[in-house]
């Protein structure tokens, strides 16, 4: 007994050595941001699992060599798994096919990522500019199209025979067992953009990324789709001057104020025939927008939501897909903007859930089919943020919102009624679930600030069933991190305003440290989250080891804490923000370790756009950074901006004083600007107008400006050249 006590001294005495060895290293920026050199630590947890069934997900395995992707069925109470698709058979499929060489073949086979049929028996892939057809059980593969012009936004009918797509900015559908093609629309054109949407309407309404203007009904019988005429959209040039002749990308482009495309919803047969236009001409002669459709689940009506220009409010409508005829089922009014939420969702019995902020929070409440209220679902001070599904057999609703934590969302549960709501991942940290047709599992989707994204499977009432994959990221232990603190700072008239600080990992309260600030600062756009923060999160610590402190507070207007939170900011950006943000630098100023006459911000975006009104605006900053600001909202697009400012002839006073360009006199600091050059987000153009106006000030900066880069900067060459000059630029003038 006495010999094994000395030893287990001497294990107690090595540990801590060997832990304090194991956290000596420092960060750098080529482990970062390099591309041959930088390292993984966020591991690589699968975070797009898919239901098949109620019982089995699939699951994207990349081979961290090769990059191939492996598809894989897997039992989600064992997690046995095996190959969703033989690769080989799908490999020799395509091979076969005139015109493919053995090299695209292979690839085809290992992409793993496919549009597929309901059924999830077949998968479309878009190769060439052409469509092909792959039939998973019969090894089957089908070229669909054969034209030079290429296939966009091509998706299955919910019946699974046919494939609808837009060419050239017409609607077509080709029959899986003929191969035949049909023109639904035969009028687009550059200027006329049939179930396909512009720039504006993508990025503002239906999401970034998201082009798809059409819906099929559930029976496969028609499509519902949007007709935008752009002939009255004002074209924005960006130029990519890297090419000996320079490169031109003319987008239609309507900034605030300017003309928005002309919308119509129209129903077509998919069996062709004329389209039926729904009657809109009682919103004429205003200008509306048409922000979201689909179908109720029987297909007799089509379900759509209309706003006015400057979003003041928002219609729920239903068509009739035979007649054009419409009825509206309620309307949202608010005291500045109505934000747009989803679609209704549709119950058994007829009636439906509705996203509503009209208490100043997003909560669920359920309506009759007539649009007649039953009642409000869930309230309080916290917001519902998504709605996972309703298990009607038991009356249960499943939804994400904030009713715990303001700064990390949970999964909870609660009656059809409005009884018995109840958060079921105990666990700190932000959540996002994923539940099974049958609601009796949910695959949990986890991290917090210091914790990679790890993936779990708990069954309804909470109850952890299997660990998924828990992304223990080893090297991350490697390393003298700085740990992150949560605080609570309120404003002048009481705000609680959530904030993030992080110290340098050898803090000494004794002596005092320089302050970086982070800031987004846009409407409902909170930065401060109790969830992994990735590479830029990795940063923030490497300044901290470098002898930073690095502070991100949100401002109420971004803190996510109700719509009512964001209201103040309508038709004044910049004003309150600022006043948010001196009043969270007075707080730190009175902390005894903070150099108060070292103080520096950076952000991008909106971030960027507050750098420069903050340093316009402010004598509180030694520095900033700003990448990629609005810095005259007349500049952005009129449906994000009027949202929150109206349309500049109604505003004018409203958008010169949210402009730092009228403020550029009177810039206090150094000041790095950062853009890129063919961004077609925030042009360029904010920059130069902006510099321009420092320039004739007599104001010196700094400008970095990235060849080919977009709103974000992506190429890995530049992005390490980003940091580092970033990284740079705070060490030598903070």
């Amino acid at each position: 007994m006495i010999r094994r006590a000395i030893v287990l001294i001497g294990l107690f005495v090595l540990v801590p050595t060997t832990l304090v060895r194991a956290q000596d290293k420092r960060l750098t920026i080529d482990d970062l941001y390099d591309p041959q050199k930088r390292i993984n630590f966020s591991g690589s947890p699968p975070l797009d699992l898919r239901w098949l069934d109620a019982e089995h997900y699939l699951q994207r395995k990349v081979d961290p060599k090769t990059g191939e992707v492996q598809l894989l069925t897997v039992h989600a109470l064992t997690g046995e798994a095996q190959p969703f698709l033989d690769v080989q058979r799908m490999e020799a499929a395509f091979a076969r096919l005139p015109g493919f060489t053995a090299d695209e073949a292979r690839r085809i086979a290992r992409r793993g990522t496919y549009t597929m049929n309901k059924a999830h028996t077949a998968l479309l892939v878009n190769h060439a500019r052409d469509l092909f057809y792959y039939d998973v059980e019969s090894g089957r593969a089908i070229r669909l199209t054969h034209t030079p012009e290429p296939e966009r936004e091509a998706d299955f009918s919910p019946d699974g025979k046919l494939v609808s797509f837009v060419r050239r900015n017409d609607l077509y559908v080709v029959d899986i067992a003929t191969q035949r093609e049909r023109a639904l629309t035969t009028d687009g054109g550059p200027k006329r953009l049939n179930g396909r949407l512009d720039w504006v309407y993508q990025e503002e309404v239906y999401g970034r990324g998201h082009f798809r203007a059409y819906w099929w009904s559930p029976d496969s019988s028609r499509i519902a789709y949007l007709q935008l005429d752009e002939s009255p959209v004002k074209t924005f040039t960006v130029v990519d001057h890297i090419p000996y002749r320079l490169r031109l990308e003319v987008t239609p482009y309507p900034k605030a104020g300017d003309p928005n495309p002309l919308a119509r919803l129209g129903v077509v047969r998919a069996s062709g025939g004329a389209t039926r236009w729904i009657d809109l001409s009682r919103y004429q002669p205003i200008e509306f927008l048409i922000v979201r459709v689909g179908w109720t689940p029987d297909g007799k009506k089509v379900v759509f939501q209309v706003q006015n220009r400057e979003q003041t409010w928002l219609d729920l409508n239903l068509a009739d897909p035979e007649k054009g005829t419409s009825t509206t089922l309620l309307r949202e009014t608010s005291k500045a903007w109505v934000n747009v939420h989803d679609q209704p969702y549709w119950l058994k019995d007829g009636s439906f859930l509705w996203f509503s902020e009209r208490t100043g929070w997003k909560h669920l409440y359920h309506y009759r089919g007539d649009g007649t209220l039953i009642g409000q679902i869930t309230s309080g001070r916290w917001e519902v943020r998504r709605l996972y599904g309703v298990d009607e057999d038991h009356q249960i609703i499943y939804f994400s919102a904030t009713e715990h934590s303001h700064i990390a969302p949970h999964t909870y549960r609660i009656g059809l009624d409005g009884s018995g709501l109840r958060r079921l991942t105990p666990r700190e940290g932000t959540h996002r679930a994923s539940f099974n047709p049958t609601y009796t599992h949910f695959i949990d989707y986890w991290s917090d600030i210091t914790t990679p994204p790890q993936v779990r499977l708990y069954d309804v009432q909470g109850r952890l069933v299997r660990v998924i994959d828990e992304n223990k990221v080893e090297t991350l232990q490697e390393y003298k991190l700085g740990t992150p603190q949560f605080l609570q700072v309120k404003t002048r008239d009481g705000f609680v305003m959530e904030a993030l600080m992080i110290k340098p990992p050898d803090f000494d309260p004794s002596k005092t440290y320089p302050v970086m600030c982070y800031i987004y600062g846009g409407p409902h756009a909170p930065m401060v989250r109790n969830a992994w923060g990735g590479t830029n999160y990795l940063w923030h610590q490497l300044l901290a080891e470098r002898g930073y402190i690095i502070w991100i507070c949100d401002n109420r207007t971004a803190s996510g804490k109700g719509v009512e939170s964001t209201w103040p900011v309508y038709g004044r950006f910049g004003e309150l923000e600022l006043r948010d943000l001196e009043d969270s630098l007075d707080w730190l100023k009175r902390q005894p370790y903070v150099d108060a006459s070292r103080i520096g911000l950076w952000g991008w975006s909106y971030g960027g756009f507050m750098t420069c009104y903050a340093l316009t605006h402010s004598t509180s900053f030694k520095i900033g950074i700003a990448g990629a600001p609005v810095t005259d909202w007349r500049d952005y697009d009129t449906i994000y901006t009027e949202r929150y400012m109206k349309r500049p002839q109604n505003n004018p006073e409203g958008y010169r004083k949210s402009s730092p360009v009228h403020a550029a006199k009177n810039l206090h600091g150094k000041l790095l600007i950062i853009h890129g050059t063919i961004d077609d987000n925030v042009h360029l153009q904010n920059t130069i107008q902006f510099i321009y106006a420092l320039e004739k000030a007599g104001k010196e900066f700094q400008l970095l400006l990235y060849p080919r880069s977009r709103h974000g900067i992506r190429d890995p060459l530049l992005v390490k050249h980003l940091r580092t000059a970033m990284t740079n630029f705070i060490l030598e003038n903070l």
